[in-house]
């Protein structure tokens, strides 16, 4: 390397006037290795540049260059990977960080510090040495570890102690873990360091000679010739000199005695003095210390006095608060006792007095205030007034309750008559001129708001009880057409509506068609009445009744509701502290409790909760009247489940948009599920009914009872489910109907001994086809297409059944033509079999002249008369479809005579124009 080194210095460095100062081969890391040189150089010239110096050989590789050069004032950091252990990995932060790998990590280190030494020397920047560690161990008589505040402060603390070492104590101290180049930093460098030396200075930094000391050194040096060639003699002469000097300073110092001694006196003289002057300085302390003493008695007055104003000050304060607030004044005082809760004014002024209660009773006072025996006296007569006025208040307002029930229940009468309910409103407007009252009552003494709750509850439900009550009589007087006495015998004064019972579908028979709606029963027998008994008049009169009940209804509670919500303050939902009395106060089952615990109401889980079970237990007779007359609307006419499912339904909707969790909604609701059931059963039992159907052997058929009363609860269904937001469970109830009348017919046809089971199910499954295209449900379409495909494929059957073979030997004839062209023969060839030749066939055809056919036709046209029923009209349909059977059996004969007797010349005798005339007469005819 020293080799190298002298090389790179003779051929690179030297010609550019620079001085290479250490060395250090690496490659690039992470790369192919391609191994180069880093030196660091000085310039020769002033000011010295430092600089760091990329060099590597040449391709042919008998020569170096110098490729890249860095300033030295340009590098920002020095990281040297890993302080403790032995790492040849570095990196130089220039412009860009250059990562190195150094041949061996001694040759790092030494490069390290030289770069170290010269920022100290030349640069004195701070370049950053990564990963230098600022722990560091010192052993006296026990280890002593400790952590410098940066690695550079450790690192010339360290230094320090090594140098003092080195010039004082000359023995060995063990540095540990201490890297070799911070020990050569007082080593020379041919720079700039020295550490040998006499005097004490050589521990500091070397510092060059000025200009003038080596001004002097030179002419010292040229007046002795040999100062170069013998040093020993100069320095002989020079040591010689400074004893000539040094007595020369003796012997001046003792000529200087006189001098000296004038000084000493002088300086005597000085002392006394000084003296004096601190003797009068101890008296003017002594004078300045009484004044102290004086000051601090008046700054002590002072004190005392400002502290007597401050608290003066704060105790007008402290009274002010006390008067301002717990103040009541003589005329709420007086309101409170004597005020008058009849009038408007006077519970105005008992208002507003009982406010200014609360906001004395309420005011936060200040710590201590609650000790004064003043503030205990103004509290407890407050307590006093609380108490007599809540007394007074709930008193007077139990009062009130009870003239209102009162007042109330005497304009019964008038609406006894009348399908109306009494209106509440004047009721309830005087009632709420109190409702600040109540608040206020609410929010002092909870005990007697509860029991004024209480007791609002027991009147008003008694009275709601008479008044609904009574209201549900005369609608079910209404709904029955009875009086009130006629009802205490059990309404037999509508001629047995609900006693008397007609015959069930269990006994059904089929009727001639004419008299078929006289004689059957109906669907509308479900509710054990007649079908005679009942018109669209009686079921609209039901429909009318039934909503003006619920009218009715909807707006007395919903004007309760907002009256109990605004009289007793159930908007919100808060806590409030009650009396300390421990109870439980339960309301007929319900969950309106509320319990006291060490004096603090447990409240229940909202304010709506509470206003819904107020509900229940004032309107506690709703429900169960709803269901009384729901059961007496069903067992008049069980269609009146459609127009109360339907009103029902558009009724607990509105109240839900209001408010889902009502009582109103509420048992609306649970009414509704009552209705719902009504509904199901009697689809259920038409269902069951029709299950059971019987029909008569002696009798046609024609159109089914419960396929016409299908149509009937179509009609009447569609007309009520119009826009009705329950239209879903009407579409399912159809679609059950629908299924359980196909099966019916289906069944009664497979039963029918007089009627041909293709006409039964012809006729019902055209009835049908003709109900669901006329009412257009859209749920029941593909119903509808079922029985028109029904009603078709049976009419074919049944033609082609009635019909037959009306020219029989002629048919049987041609039959025994069409086996001969099945087994192979040709069909020109027919004519030659003995039993098929033209004689037979002429013969054949002369059984059936024009007046055998018509006759025949006639026949026919009478049998299918008989089969079918007057009311579906379907006979002109059947004959026509006869009519084209037969002219097509015409028509396939003579295709066989064309085709097999080819040229015989023969033909029937009688025409297709025939055959027209022959059914239209007969149509005619009869």
């Amino acid at each position: 390397m020293t080799a190298i080194k002298h090389a790179l210095q003779r051929d690179i460095f030297t010609p550019n006037d620079e001085r290479l100062l250490s060395i250090v081969n690496v490659c690039k890391a992470g790369k192919k290795k391609r191994n180069c040189f880093l030196c660091a150089t000085v310039t020769t010239e002033r000011p010295v540049q430092v600089n760091v110096v990329k060099v590597k050989k040449s391709d042919k590789g008998d020569f170096y260059k110098r490729q890249t050069a860095w300033a030295l004032r340009d590098l920002a950091v020095v990281d040297a990977k890993d302080a403790v252990k032995e790492n040849p990995e570095f990196d130089l932060h220039f412009d860009k960080v250059y990562k190195w790998v150094a041949s061996s990590a001694v040759e790092k280190n030494t490069f390290i510090s030289c770069i170290w030494k010269l920022n100290q020397r030349y640069l004195r920047k701070k370049i950053d040495f990564i990963n230098e560690n600022p722990e560091f161990d010192l052993h006296f008589d026990k280890v002593y570890k400790w952590v410098a505040s940066s690695a550079v402060e450790k690192n010339t603390f360290i230094s320090c102690i090594w140098k003092l070492n080195q010039r004082y104590l000359r023995k060995k101290i063990d540095f540990i873990n201490v890297s070799s180049q911070l020990l050569e930093e007082s080593v020379p460098s041919g720079e700039n360091q020295s550490v040998a030396g006499g005097d004490e200075e050589a521990v500091d930094e070397y510092q060059e000679l000025n200009a003038r000391e080596e001004q002097d050194i030179e002419i010292m040096m040229e007046g002795c010739e040999y100062a170069i060639a013998n040093a020993e003699a100069f320095a002989e002469k020079l040591s010689r000199e400074l004893q000539v000097l040094d007595g020369a300073n003796i012997q001046s110092i003792m000529a200087s005695e006189k001098q000296v001694n004038i000084l000493m006196k002088l300086l005597d003289e000085a002392l006394k003095e000084v003296d004096q002057i601190e003797i009068k300085l101890s008296s003017y302390e002594e004078m300045l210390q009484s004044v102290k003493e004086q000051m601090d008695q008046i700054s002590e007055s002072n004190h005392l006095i400002h502290l007597s104003y401050t608290n003066n000050v704060k105790l007008q304060s402290e009274i002010e608060f006390l008067v301002n607030h717990m103040d009541l004044a003589k005329g709420h005082i007086k309101a409170l006792q004597e005020g008058d809760l009849t009038s408007s004014r006077g519970i105005e002024a008992c208002t507003n007095a009982a406010d200014a209660l609360l906001q004395c009773m309420n005011v936060a006072l200040r710590p201590g205030h609650d000790m004064l025996h003043a503030v205990k006296q103004q509290q407890q007569r407050f307590s006093d007034l609380r108490e007599q006025f809540a007394r007074r208040l709930a008193s007077h307002l139990n009062s009130v309750f009870v003239q209102q029930g009162h007042d109330q229940s005497s304009t019964l009468a008038q609406h006894s008559v009348e399908l109306t309910l009494p209106n509440h409103h004047p009721f309830h407007r005087d009632l709420l001129r109190y409702a600040k009252l109540m608040e206020w009552l609410k929010n002092t003494d909870y005990g007697k708001y509860e029991g004024l709750t209480k007791n609002y509850m027991d009147y008003l439900s008694r009275l709601y009880e008479r008044e609904i009550k009574d209201f549900f009589e005369v609608a079910k007087i209404k709904m029955t057409g009875t009086t009130k006495e006629g009802k205490k015998f059990g309404l037999h004064g509508s001629s047995g509506k609900l006693t008397g019972s007609t015959s069930s579908l269990n006994k059904l028979s089929v009727q001639s068609s004419g008299n078929r709606r006289s004689q059957s029963s109906s669907l509308l027998d479900m509710g054990n009445m007649s079908a005679s008994d009942l018109d669209v008049a009686d079921r609209t009169k039901f429909d009318k009744i039934f909503e003006q009940v619920l009218s009715e209804l909807e707006p007395l509670c919903l004007a309760e509701q907002d009256f109990i919500s605004k009289f007793f303050k159930l908007q919100q939902h808060q806590n409030i502290s009650g009396t300390t009395t421990n109870e439980t106060e339960e309301i007929d089952g319900g969950n309106l409790s509320r319990s006291y615990i060490s004096g603090v109401p447990q409240t229940i889980s909202s304010e709506k909760d509470m206003i819904r079970q107020m509900m229940t237990k004032i309107f506690r007779c709703i429900e169960p009247e709803l269901n009384n007359l729901i059961a007496l609307g069903d067992k008049i006419d069980s269609f009146n489940s459609l127009y109360m499912l339907v009103k029902m339904s558009h009724h607990v909707w509105t109240a839900q948009n209001v408010d889902p969790a009502s009582f109103l909604s509420t048992t609306l609701g649970n009414v509704l599920v009552t209705v719902k059931r009504n509904f199901d059963k009697c689809i259920s039992n038409q269902m069951k009914q029709m299950d059971e159907v019987k029909i008569s052997k002696k009798s046609k058929v024609g159109i089914l009872p419960f396929v016409a009363e299908f149509e009937e609860f179509a009609a009447l269904a569609e007309s009520i489910f119009k826009n009705a937001e329950r239209r879903g469970d009407l579409d399912k109830a159809y679609i059950k109907l629908i299924r359980a009348v196909f099966i019916s017919v289906e069944k009664v046809a497979n039963e029918s001994q007089k009627t041909p089971r293709d006409v039964v199910m012809m006729e019902n499954f055209h009835h049908i086809f003709a109900t669901l295209s006329r009412l257009k449900i859209s749920c029941l379409e593909a119903e509808k297409k079922e029985a028109k495909l029904k009603y078709t494929e049976h009419l074919q059957s049944y033609v082609v059944y009635s019909l037959g073979q009306p020219l029989e030997k002629l048919n049987h004839f041609f039959e025994g033509v069409e086996a001969r062209v099945a087994q192979g023969i040709r069909e020109e060839e027919v004519s030659y079999q003995l039993a098929f030749n033209k004689q037979e066939l002429r013969k054949v055809i002369k059984e059936y002249p024009g007046k055998e056919v018509k006759k025949g036709l006639d026949n026919l046209y009478k049998k299918v008369d008989k089969h079918l029923c007057e009311e579906e009209n379907l006979l002109q349909v059947v004959w026509h479809s006869m009519q084209d059977e037969f002219i097509r059996q015409y028509k396939h004969f003579e295709g066989l005579i064309a085709r097999c007797y080819p040229g015989s010349g023969i033909t029937m005798e009688f025409t297709i124009q025939d055959i027209l005339d022959y059914c239209s007469s007969i149509a005619q005819s009869h």
